[in-house]
């Protein structure tokens, strides 16, 4: 099925024409008077994207954004705008728009736009089944299990962990097989991108080589 567009614009014929230039380019749209009208009529978790006006009464862009994060934190923003500003455009970036367009739009430019917008909605449905299916395989770990792959994933070792949890390390070690398996995994490294991905641990961050001039070496004076 199509992917649906979902056009949030207070004047009305602006409404129109984009709903005929989005139809025209093999999509579904679905217009919107106002903020308070598309809260009203949250979609299905449907492929799509989201085209917004920044300047609306009642809710404004930016605040339905912010609401939006929450509601359908799966479908892009694009911005639409006869009155944009720089400090518009990068406060909306900062907040998740993933692009920003001035009124009057040509066809071409928001046709790409919607393209781009409509990658990185594919992108995040991907990446929101993947957590998912990993949510749904810890799920089936067992309480004590759960407590193992906490502190395994933290890099305690088995008998850190058999002492902390007041049992054998053996004990551990059946527990680790057990939620490998579970987990369909084969490595450490397997289980804690698992944490991370899931948000039980904070990403480990990725430390750049040094460079040729900040190594030790490159410092030492030669006489």
């Amino acid at each position: 099925m199509e992917p649906i567009i979902h056009i949030i614009d207070d004047d009305a014929s602006f409404r129109t024409a984009l709903g005929r230039i989005v139809e025209v380019s093999g999509y579904r749209a679905n217009c919107y008077e106002s903020g308070e009208d598309f809260l009203a009529r949250v979609p299905e978790s449907e492929a799509g994207c989201i085209l917004l006006d920044l300047r609306m009464p009642g809710l404004s862009g930016p605040e339905l954004q912010e609401r939006l994060a929450q509601a359908v934190p799966l479908l892009p923003i694009v911005f639409l705008t006869g009155q944009g500003t720089i400090a518009a455009s990068v406060q909306a970036m900062k907040a998740g728009a993933d692009d920003f367009l001035e009124k009057p739009v040509s066809s071409k430019i928001l046709r790409a736009a919607i393209e781009r917008a409509l990658v990185q909605n594919e992108k995040r449905r991907a990446g929101h089944d993947q957590i998912q299916v990993l949510q749904a395989k810890v799920s089936n770990l067992t309480p004590r299990e759960i407590q193992v792959f906490d502190f395994v994933v933290r890099g305690k070792r088995n008998k850190q962990v058999a002492y902390d949890l007041n049992t054998s390390e053996r004990t551990i070690k059946a527990h680790r097989h057990s939620i490998m398996e579970k987990l369909s995994v084969t490595s450490l490294a397997e289980m804690v991108s698992i944490a991370e991905r899931l948000g039980r641990i904070e990403p480990t961050p990725i430390v750049p080589n040094p460079t040729p001039d900040s190594s030790p070496k490159a410092n030492i004076q030669r006489h």
